[in-house]
């Protein structure tokens, strides 16, 4: 296998970080799919299925605690927290996309379930924002850029579930919309590690960067 670097790299647009720009978008952490006592945990440990474990180890070990060290930083800071949610606003989930709906139903996530809501640890606080989508990337269905260009927020820095889909495409779709993103890749997880590296790996070939918790604090000044 080669070694050499890799091409892309040449065409990748580096920009310097500017904490008075920078806003922390952490993405679906809810019960539904967050927490090994939410639908999906639940439904998998009824199953006698060890498929989620390294998911939910990995949100209760590192995407969790990261996640909270990184709001406080940015909140110390006096920088926008936007919390993104997943789910419908009705329970036969008639309002979500046809690809969306019967997860969401099976899952009982919808606005006013325990299963939709943001985990208790991770609730929102005085003066962070929460946007619903009913899709997986939240450009599509919340006004996150307007928002975001509002409180002058170019330069991003995502965190959540799962990797390989709403926080993947979530940091696509901003990077394609300008945004200079980051990825706290010790900040975000997903079902399986292979899909978790493959994102990192992928992401910032082009469309952005990926750091650690600790190395995005240093940039924040936490």
């Amino acid at each position: 296998m080669s070694t050499s670097p890799d091409y892309i790299r040449d065409y990748m647009a580096e920009r310097t970080v500017d904490p008075a720009r920078c806003a922390l978008v952490i993405i679906d952490m809810q019960y539904a799919t967050g927490s090994r006592q939410g639908a999906l945990g639940l439904k998998l440990a009824a199953q006698g299925s060890n498929v989620g474990d390294y998911r939910f180890e990995r949100i209760e070990r590192l995407v969790l605690p990261h996640t909270l060290e990184l709001r406080e930083s940015f909140r110390k800071a006096a920088r926008p927290v936007v919390h993104i949610t997943i789910g419908a606003a009705l329970p036969d989930a008639s309002d979500a996309p046809p690809h969306m709906r019967k997860l969401f139903v099976e899952f009982d996530n919808h606005l006013g379930s325990r299963q939709h809501e943001i985990l208790d640890e991770l609730k929102p606080l005085p003066g962070e924002h929460v946007l619903r989508k009913t899709s997986i990337g939240a450009f599509a269905t919340t006004g996150i850029d307007s928002l975001l260009r509002a409180l002058g927020c170019d330069q991003l820095y995502l965190c959540g579930v799962s990797t390989n889909m709403c926080v993947e495409t979530t940091a696509r779709e901003a990077a394609d919309r300008g945004y200079a993103v980051t990825l706290v890749e010790d900040a975000c997880g997903t079902t399986h590690e292979e899909l978790h590296q493959g994102t990192m790996r992928n992401f910032q070939r082009l469309f952005g960067r990926v750091r650690s918790t600790a190395e995005s604090l240093a940039e924040i000044g936490g």
